[in-house]
């Protein structure tokens, strides 16, 4: 009888033990399914309202900030969304769309084109959509160029405003980042421009205020597609004997570009040239070639290093 009793019981134990197992790895696939299916459903009907933003050194990232309190709106960064591939939303009849990015070389960064040709959003019906650059003197045509990109899709561009913003471009002779008094002063009429901003948004408002400057035609036309093709690369770059390995450079590219090995970073050829591993530097050891001798350093006061 004990040892009869004894089978039963690990004949139970046996059993239990496999139900157990079974309905663990069960469970183990039903979460799995529905963490794929609400990652699904996400990328389709949770961002109703939504704003696409690109930044590399804070400033556009601020500016989307500010916007997205006031409109309730969801950010959705453009590199992220690039590499993740979500690439599709679906849209509300009363939607609000927009997109935030800085100025490179009087035009849109080519990240951001190349992002809204790949976009798809379901269900547009002419809701109002609008732009937001951040510039630290002049936008050339940009308003032109993305208006045509977004054109090329099927979609009409209501409004578009600058914002100017202290300088971070280094690269080129006679570029420099602002002294400490223009950008503390850029940074404080940011915030009544932006304001100004919102509320034409709020009323849907359909105008473009964008400081051109001078000469956009040669900027956008002529220079812009010369910095596209000969400025975006990232061979030049190099560390100084001052790093430390703190990783930072590798933490604030937004292209995931940078990689940090045997203490010193190591650059890869998906680059922007958004200068955030020059700029986030505390040892001020990322260099561009000669380029960056003597240059100095920017990154927005009010944002983090991984944007």
């Amino acid at each position: 009888m004990h040892r009869e009793s004894f089978v039963l019981q690990w004949r139970a134990t046996s059993f239990g033990t496999a139900l157990s197992r079974w309905i663990t790895k069960r469970a183990s696939a039903q979460i799995l399914f529905y963490q794929s299916f609400i990652t699904s459903s996400m990328r389709l009907f949770l961002y109703f309202s939504m704003i696409f933003y690109f930044s590399g050194t804070g400033n556009s990232k601020w500016i989307a900030n500010q916007l997205s309190k006031e409109q309730k709106e969801e950010l959705v960064f453009i590199p992220d969304a690039l590499k993740n591939g979500a690439l599709e939303f679906s849209l509300q009849a009363d939607e609000k769309i927009g997109f935030v990015f800085p100025i490179y070389s009087w035009g849109p960064p080519e990240i951001v084109l190349n992002f809204v040709r790949q976009l798809s959003l379901r269900g547009y019906k002419g809701q109002y959509l609008f732009f937001v650059c951040s510039c630290g003197d002049d936008t050339g045509l940009t308003q032109q160029v993305l208006a045509k990109a977004l054109k090329n899709k099927g979609w009409e561009c209501h409004a578009g405003f600058s914002v100017t913003m202290p300088n971070n471009y280094v690269l080129l002779p006679g570029f420099d980042v602002d002294n400490k008094e223009l950008e503390e002063k850029k940074l404080a009429d940011a915030v009544s421009t932006v304001n100004k901003i919102n509320a034409s948004i709020s009323r849907r408002e359909e105008l473009f205020l964008c400081h051109e400057g001078s000469m956009p035609f040669i900027k956008t036309r002529i220079i812009n597609p010369l910095f596209n093709r000969f400025q975006m690369s990232p061979k030049h770059f190099y560390a100084t004997d001052a790093c430390i390995g703190c990783k930072r450079c590798e933490k604030s590219c937004p292209m995931e570009n940078v990689t940090v090995v045997d203490g010193r970073p190591v650059w890869g050829m998906d680059c922007t040239s958004c200068l955030a591993c020059y700029h986030v530097c505390p040892q001020h050891a990322v260099q561009y070639g000669k380029r960056t001798k003597d240059k100095g350093q920017y990154f927005n006061p009010n944002q983090s290093t991984r944007l």
